[in-house]
């Protein structure tokens, strides 16, 4: 389909990393959902001057259900949320002492930030419109079935469409909406996820929409999970949270520190992130929601807006001090207990490479 000598999809917020993939023989999609016009625009500039052209794609966010209409978007985030659910939050982060934002600055870097709170399914459309110009391979929508108009758009352009499913309803109706391969999510995946896990979705959802290829997502960073998902029936894997801990990575050093320190299990489902469930790294804000006496966390955006507007903000302006480090999160799956230390893009794929090649040698040797 796209000419790739690997059979790996790599999904990433970081334009370094989605060139790295794709050098290397993979294909890199690169994560829309954190970005304003300018710099998604720029990204992909940058992307097409250094990927000596590879293919590559974008991944986006169009929920097919959201609480708040665009332009309630552009409103002050503290009109919007429920003043307990603020007070919550700054309580929390005022009683561990991560300081206040400055009350001069607050509106501007609040309003920086919404800026590049892409989510709803106008903004992710003016996102899928700036990246048409171009050239990439793939728009793929991490929240649902791809909208008919985004998959006419795509289509009449010789442009892939896929859709992440986690379960096979939602599978087959990304199919029947004309999706080119379904991306099928095991629990163990970071970020927005449901809750079957990799060894029993994978080949529920390549029988229930073949002859629609499926790559397997949740729980990928070896070439062992590559071989097993190309034995139960997939083309290939799409993996995320394995490129957190590459030197191209975007995270900050603080956070690839707790990344390398965690344990599969601190990788947790939660709704306190955004409103959704959404397994990401366990810290003081996810365990505060599990107390007795937390509120239950907004629909989708809010909840998002509280945590970017008010918590995330506060807490990375001063990631480095000691009170601010157990706050600190990231979307990952449950291979983050595999992720010890830091390596290079292309060294990752050649592992993953290299230790599908012992797979499929040791499996030749069995069936001999």
């Amino acid at each position: 389909m796209f000419g790739i000598e690997a059979p790996i999809f790599a999904f990433s917020h970081c334009r370094d990393v989605v060139v790295e993939v794709s050098k290397a023989g993979g294909f890199g999609v690169l994560g829309m959902a954190r970005k304003n016009k300018e710099l998604v625009d720029a990204d992909l500039k940058w992307i097409d001057d250094h990927i000596d052209g590879k293919p590559y794609g974008i991944d986006v966010l169009m929920p097919m259900k959201y609480e708040r209409t665009r332009a309630d978007l552009r409103l002050d985030a503290e009109k919007l949320i429920p003043p307990e659910h603020m007070e919550f939050v700054r309580k929390l982060l005022d009683d561990a002492g991560i300081p206040r934002l400055p009350e001069q600055e607050a509106d501007a870097i609040r309003g920086e930030l919404l800026s590049a709170h892409n989510s709803t399914p106008e903004e992710s459309m003016e996102m899928i419109k700036i990246a048409l110009r171009h050239p990439i391979r793939l728009i793929v929508n991490a929240l649902g079935t791809p909208p008919r108009e985004v998959v006419e758009l795509a289509h009449a352009r010789g442009i892939k469409v896929a859709g992440l499913a986690g379960d096979v309803k939602h599978a087959l109706l990304q199919k029947a909406a004309g999706c080119d391969f379904i991306v099928a999510v095991g629990t163990e995946a970071g970020g927005h996820t449901g809750n079957i896990s990799s060894m029993v979705l994978w080949p529920r959802i390549v029988d229930a929409v073949s002859p629609t290829p499926v790559l397997g997502a949740g729980g990928v960073g070896r070439g062992r999970q590559v071989a097993a998902a190309l034995a139960l029936g997939c083309e290939g894997v799409w993996c995320g949270s394995i490129w957190l801990k590459t030197k191209q990575s975007e995270v900050v050093p603080e956070i690839k520190e707790r990344l390398f320190a965690a344990r599969s299990e601190d990788a947790v489902l939660t709704k306190s992130v955004t409103g959704k469930q959404c397994r990401t790294l366990r810290n003081k804000f996810t365990e505060a929601y599990t107390l007795p006496g937390a509120p239950t966390p907004l629909q989708a955006p809010l909840q998002g807006i509280l945590w970017w507007s008010e918590g995330r903000t506060r807490v990375e302006r001063v990631r480095t001090h000691d009170n601010a480090k157990p706050f600190l999160t990231y979307p990952c799956g449950q291979i983050v207990g595999d992720m010890t230390e830091e390596a290079s893009v292309k060294d990752v794929v050649y592992q993953m490479l290299s230790e599908l090649a012992d797979a499929k040698e040791r499996l030749d040797g069995i069936f001999a």
